[in-house]
């Protein structure tokens, strides 16, 4: 079995470092504004690009910048610049669909990775980018058939990049699927002059419709369907025949997405992976992670084309399906090293004793614990009010910065 790189999305520092500190090998991320989630995060700066490759390379975890947008002529000094930056900061990769950017990257020798813009679908499209890149994102609507017949091909023919290794493969594992090909859509450019292509995608196709027969007036809603808005990908339990299928890089998608699922979607894929190689993987485990997957943001599972399905599993309402959801607390004040206790005010809501929390910041990433005892105004009591500065045992250090948040149940109407 190919050991499979799990790559992770990066929309922030937080989820940067929830990334890091659940297993994941590669990480990816925009930089300003030319990259497919430039409205849907808070992208990085390029001056972040030495603090991101650091970060990274203390875990000997890969780093990719998505450039992977239309690019226009007056784009073009700004890509040599991200490219050049990049380069210098050490970032392992970019990814890119524009030849502008693929030439761009080859001129200063850094690696090439083809995006799923480009909607790979053939082994004789692998070969043509093989001149440019050492690895290819197949197009989403593939089955896994004939992922695994394109890997053949790379292996029995010997397909290599410009590194002089074979032609790694990388698929979409996790995460919001697109209605389009590929996530290649204009309809948002049409209805609002806003095109996800540049990364400013306004999510139109996730919203509900009622269809008008325009020669009679007569109108009909779409009852409980968003027939344009496709339930979010989840491969864990076919993880074995994705193994299988010969590809290297599993990519989760959600760099939009808060740092809280970011780490436990990798957190969970992290898992899965290392049972398959050491050959613990089972439905039983396989049970418990779709549990843990679902507590986090998504709009019902299902398994995209990798099985042969047709058509697309279409959401049934709008918005998150998840089964928690987090609510601001408040927000870190101090850290005290010794007995390693954390301070925080309480801003908004009650904290209770035997509530479940989350901590979030750049560099603390993602912590989620139980809170066992907690001091309330220097007493020992069960519950903080606004205003109230509370102290909790942690076991890791909190900054000024860090957020504070309570766990609950998150109703979902049927």
């Amino acid at each position: 079995m190919e050991k499979i790189e799990l790559m992770a999305p990066a929309g922030n520092f937080e989820s940067l470092q929830a990334a890091l500190d659940n297993g994941a090998d590669s990480v990816y991320f925009g930089v300003e504004q030319l990259n497919m989630r430039a409205r849907a995060s808070i992208n990085f700066t390029l001056d972040d690009l030495p603090e991101i490759s650091r970060r990274c390379k203390e875990k000997n975890v890969r780093t990719y910048l998505t450039l992977n947008t239309i690019i226009y002529d007056h784009d073009l000094s700004i890509v040599k610049t991200l490219i050049k930056q990049a380069k210098e900061a050490d970032i392992t990769a970019v990814i890119a669909m524009d030849q502008a950017v693929i030439a761009s990257a080859r001129e200063v020798n850094m690696e090439v990775h083809i995006s799923t813009q480009i909607n790979i679908t053939n082994i004789e499209t692998v070969k043509f980018y093989a001149m440019f890149a050492d690895t290819m994102v197949l197009s989403r609507e593939l089955s896994l058939r004939q992922v695994k017949k394109i890997t053949e091909h790379i292996k029995n023919e010997q397909i290599k990049g410009p590194s002089g290794k074979l032609i790694e493969i990388e698929i979409f594992g996790h995460g919001a699927l697109c209605m389009a090909v590929s996530g290649k859509c204009y309809m948002s450019l049409h209805s609002h002059n806003s095109s996800a292509n540049r990364g400013a995608c306004k999510q139109n196709c996730r919203k509900k419709y009622t269809v008008v027969d325009q020669e009679t007036g007569f109108e009909m809603e779409l009852d409980n369907e968003y027939i344009m808005s496709p339930k979010d990908l989840c491969t864990i339990d076919f993880l074995d025949q994705i193994a299988d299928s010969g590809i290297k890089v599993l990519k989760i998608e959600g760099r939009g997405r808060a740092p809280e699922y970011v780490a436990r979607v990798i957190k969970c894929y992290r898992e899965a992976i290392d049972s398959l190689e050491n050959g613990t993987y089972k439905k039983e485990k396989v049970i418990n992670w779709m549990k843990d997957l679902e507590t986090v943001y998504n709009r019902g599972f299902w398994s995209g084309y990798y099985l042969g399905q047709k058509l697309g599993e279409w959401s049934k309402g709008s918005g998150s399906h998840a089964t928690q959801k987090k609510v601001y607390l408040g927000k870190g004040l101090h850290f005290f090293p010794k007995p390693k206790i954390g301070e925080f005010k309480i801003e908004a809501y009650d904290l209770n004793l035997g509530d479940s929390i989350l901590i979030t910041g750049p560099t603390t990433g993602v912590k989620e614990l139980k809170v066992e005892e907690m001091l309330v105004n220097d007493k020992k009591l069960e519950k903080a009010s606004k205003g109230d500065s509370v102290t909790i045992p942690l076991g890791f250090r909190i900054r000024p910065s860090d957020k504070l948040y309570k766990i609950v149940e998150n109703k979902i109407e049927a």
